[in-house]
């Protein structure tokens, strides 16, 4: 009997070893960091800083971890305006250091809230600054984030699909009749007017499309428990807070409400949700073509970004019921830095900039046009000592045969379409301000219509960046792509 036992036990091993490969396990994790500054700290989103007297609802830095058993990937949205690439280093850095992730594999983009403190530190266009301890304090916050989904991956399953939310998204950019102008502060003349308020009599058309499709990429645990949900909508940001207000806006109120309708009450780890945002520089939600149309709706604070967030979550949990989730896919990732041209001012500008703002009175300051002269006047002084060339840092990750791309840009929707079209994958989702910041991404067509987001410290790119970064992101995905991948 004794010598049965011990034949049995020498051949356990064998017999293990024999089996044919185990089965493979998809693992996804979430949790979220608060990310709320105290009150009284500047917040940005507009021409002046404006200090905090009250927070509305709270940031944060929402994350998701998916594991295929051999790749990681990090997900992660902060409620912020930007993410600036004087963060994107450190940050990812850190990260590195805590979970041993290559900054390649980490997605980090800022939702573009105007409700937030800045994140550029002592000013919005000066290089190099010491990071300020609230920089530090996002940072570390991230990078705990970060850990903590790491901590909560658990056997999953994923999903993606889309939907359609068209009643919130108006290009915000118009030509006027008769090819009539407008002009930037720097003196040039412009085609394209942005939220062109004061132009309601001569609008034509607008400059470009908009998006009305909203993505979802869903994971649940294995016994159908939902774990985090996240959406890409093409739509700037919404506003209408109280003054000095800290919110996250209808980003905040998005997850908020789609942990309320879907997840398990008090589920632990807690479900998370997170809203990104995609290729809408030139996106807002104000319908300019009806905008003084007898019985438009005159919204209180808060109750436009509740009902724009409302109507995405409706729309995401009906897309949300149609998926058919995957208890395994493959992940990947791939990513390069693109050194571009940067936009700096000529000698004959900064000379301007100079003499208005040793002219500028305070009385002549009260004037709202010459204020944004004087404004844009102190940013080309910083500009002209940028350096000539910046790093883009261009990244694509890839989740079975979906493909998740990424630029440091408030990318233009036509540029957008572009990536998503020439992408070699069934689908593409697309977001903007992700891995720092380098203002807004216009196309050459758009560059030449002049406009907001087209102005000198606006626009921080050479005005070729688009086709450059377009066919890096291309390249990339190609490389990670089954059977494009050498």
């Amino acid at each position: 009997m004794i010598y049965r036992i011990l034949i049995v036990a020498l051949f356990l091993p064998v017999v293990a070893m024999a089996q044919p490969n185990p089965p493979k396990v998809f693992r996804a994790g979430a949790a979220t960091s608060n990310i709320t500054p105290f009150l009284g700290t500047d917040l940005i989103g507009g021409f002046h800083p404006r200090g905090s007297v009250h927070i509305h609802d709270e940031l944060h830095a929402r994350c998701l971890v998916l594991d295929d058993g051999k790749t990681q990937l990090v997900i992660v949205i902060i409620d912020n305006v930007k993410f600036p690439t004087e963060l994107h280093d450190p940050t990812k850095k850190l990260i590195q250091q805590t979970t041993g992730l290559a900054p390649e594999n980490v997605l980090i983009a800022a939702t573009h809230t105007h409700s937030a403190p800045s994140l550029r530190g002592t000013s919005y266009l000066k290089l190099n600054e010491p990071l300020d301890d609230y920089q530090k304090f996002v940072i570390r916050r991230i990078a705990d984030g970060v850990q903590r989904a790491f901590h909560n991956l658990e056997p999953a399953r994923i999903g993606w699909g889309k939907g359609k939310v068209p009643q919130h998204v108006f290009n915000r950019r118009w030509l006027l009749k008769d090819r009539q102008t407008g002009s930037s502060p720097f003196g040039e003349v412009e085609l394209a007017v942005m939220n062109p308020g004061g132009y309601l009599k001569v609008l034509d058309k607008p400059a470009g499309p908009v998006n009305p499709t909203v993505y979802v990429l869903s994971v649940e645990s294995t016994s159908g428990r939902p774990i985090a949900l996240l959406a890409n909508y093409w739509l700037h940001y919404v506003g209408g807070v109280g003054k000095g207000h800290i919110s996250a806006d209808y980003f905040g109120m998005f997850a908020r409400q789609l942990t309320r309708l879907h997840a398990e009450p008090g589920q632990d780890p807690p479900f998370v949700g997170m809203l990104s945002n995609g290729a809408s520089g030139d996106v807002n939600n104000n319908d300019y073509a009806n905008y003084n149309k007898p019985g438009k709706k005159r919204y209180a604070r808060y109750e436009k970004m509740r009902e724009v967030a409302d109507d995405v979550a409706r729309e995401v949990l009906r897309v949300e019921k149609s998926i058919t989730y995957q208890n395994w896919v493959p992940l990947d990732a791939a990513a390069e830095r693109v050194t571009l041209k940067r936009r700096r001012p000529t000698e004959t500008q900064v000379r301007r900039a100079k003499e208005l703002l040793k002219n500028a009175t305070l009385e002549a300051q009260q004037d709202r046009q010459f204020s944004r002269r004087v404004t844009f006047a102190r940013r080309a002084i910083e500009a002209s000592e940028w350096p000539e060339t910046e790093d883009a840092f261009v990244q694509v990750l890839r989740i079975g045969d979906l493909c998740l791309a990424a630029l440091p840009f408030e990318v233009f929707v036509e540029i957008g379409f572009d990536i998503q079209m020439q992408s070699p994958f069934k689908e593409t989702f697309v977001f903007g301000l992700a891995n720092g910041d380098l203002g807004y991404l216009p196309s050459p067509r758009q560059h030449e219509l002049g406009g907001y987001e087209t102005w000198l410290t606006v626009s921080h790119a050479e005005v070729g960046a688009s086709p450059k970064l377009i066919k890096k992101l291309i390249e990339l995905s190609r490389r990670i792509h089954p059977k494009l991948a050498k």
